[in-house]
């Protein structure tokens, strides 16, 4: 299997695994008896990307996690700060998300001396600092409904590591946020800015149309990621609403992209909307993704989704409206990309439920433990925007 390697740490030093799932039906639990040992086995991610590529080690519980950025050129003026600054609007801060309040400090390993980067491969690593492994291990049998602990179980055996979900976890895009904080800073240099904010939690929707400027100044300035203070309001209210009764709740993020030039993407199989759905759905809890009208573009009539062209007063060639979410026929046409990404209820929730015990092979009620974030949906933002620059970066790169 070439989909993940195993980078195998003990004793400060480090050997690769390719193939580590090749002896699974043998010894179906050899890297949980690495563990328990002290090692630290960290799986590793294939690389995301073609020009600019990433990819993530590591586990939810395990020493830590990182990730690798290969393809940045040199000389680019990014300093540890402006990086963990993106990465702490990712952070759990309120009993609105998870009580596991990690300060997710990042370490510069290589690839960034001096405030510059080098040209080389950028590695940067986030200890696991707050990890409650207890509370799963009534779990490494009887897999929680609405995750990957089954499916990544019986593909990976032991590789997958069942507490906190593994590499499936939330927990790993920490690194995604990270590593996008570069990308941000090269297209922010290049006139391009992303802002993406929580839309709707649960019933609670932002209805209103709002300008680049008003989410930009905004989304950021309150707990929810929600532009507008009134509706942030409510849905901090539905949020605390699910969380006592134990359960959760989804909702909706909309991502911006404002400033890209005509001409990026990589029609048929590399479109933007074909990249940037593929990065999007690497986010744990994403279930769906619309750009521009989206879905509402099937009650319309042509005459009513098309986007008339016009001259604008730099005599540059833009669009009257923009059901097309900036994207023609796959490529960019200089409007504001516009996307929406549909994130599913938390699947860890404290009612009890039916699930089956995989060594006994009986059915069996759960009732999960531990911390977990009653919606997941107001961490997304920040995610949204990293990945976004790195497709896009990568894009520019191929264009």
């Amino acid at each position: 299997m070439s989909e993940i390697k195993i980078i195998l740490e003990k004793n400060s030093k480090e050997v690769i695994i390719k193939n580590p799932v090749q002896d699974k039906k043998d010894d179906p639990e050899f890297f949980d008896d690495l563990r328990k040992s002290g090692a630290n086995p960290m799986p590793l991610s294939a690389p995301f990307g073609e020009r600019i590529k990433l990819s993530i080690f590591g586990d939810s519980h395990g020493k830590k996690i990182g990730f690798f950025l290969d393809g940045i050129p040199k000389d680019v003026k990014i300093s540890k700060k402006e990086i963990q600054d993106e990465a702490d609007k990712r952070r759990s801060v309120s009993g609105l998300s998870t009580a596991r309040q990690e300060a997710d400090e990042i370490h510069i390993i290589s690839g960034i001396e001096n405030g510059k980067t080098t040209g080389g491969k950028i590695r940067i690593e986030i200890f696991n600092m707050s990890t409650h492994s207890k509370s799963y291990e009534n779990i490494r049998l009887t897999p929680r409904p609405g995750h990957a602990d089954f499916t990544a179980r019986a593909k990976y055996a032991s590789v997958f590591d069942y507490r906190g979900g593994g590499f499936a976890s939330g927990r790993m895009t920490a690194c995604m946020v990270a590593a996008g904080a570069i990308a941000k800073k090269i297209l922010k240099e290049r006139g391009v800015e992303i802002c993406a904010y929580t839309k709707q939690v649960g019933k609670v929707a932002l209805k209103k149309e709002l300008n680049f400027s008003e989410i930009k100044k905004n989304a950021y300035s309150n707990l929810v990621r929600c532009p507008d203070k009134t509706i942030a309001e409510k849905m901090v209210q539905e949020i605390e609403m699910a969380k006592s009764k134990k359960d959760s709740i989804g909702g909706i993020v909309e991502c911006v992209i404002n400033g890209l030039p005509v001409g990026l993407g990589e029609p048929l199989f590399n479109s933007a909307e074909s990249v940037l759905s593929h990065a999007m759905f690497s986010i744990p809890a994403v279930k769906g993704i619309e750009f521009g009208a989206g879905f509402h573009a099937v009650a319309m009539r042509g005459s009513e989704h098309n986007d008339p062209f016009y001259i604008n007063k730099n005599r540059n060639i833009k669009t009257k409206t923009n059901n097309s979410g900036g994207i023609l026929g796959g490529i960019t046409n200089s409007m504001p990309v516009i996307f929406r990404l549909a994130i599913k209820p938390t699947a860890s929730i404290g009612i009890e439920q039916d699930t089956v015990n995989i060594k006994t092979l009986k059915n069996e009620k759960i009732t999960i433990s531990g911390r977990h974030d009653p919606c997941i949906v107001i961490r997304v933002p920040p995610v949204a925007e990293a990945l976004s620059a790195l497709v896009m970066l990568d894009l520019w790169k191929r264009k």
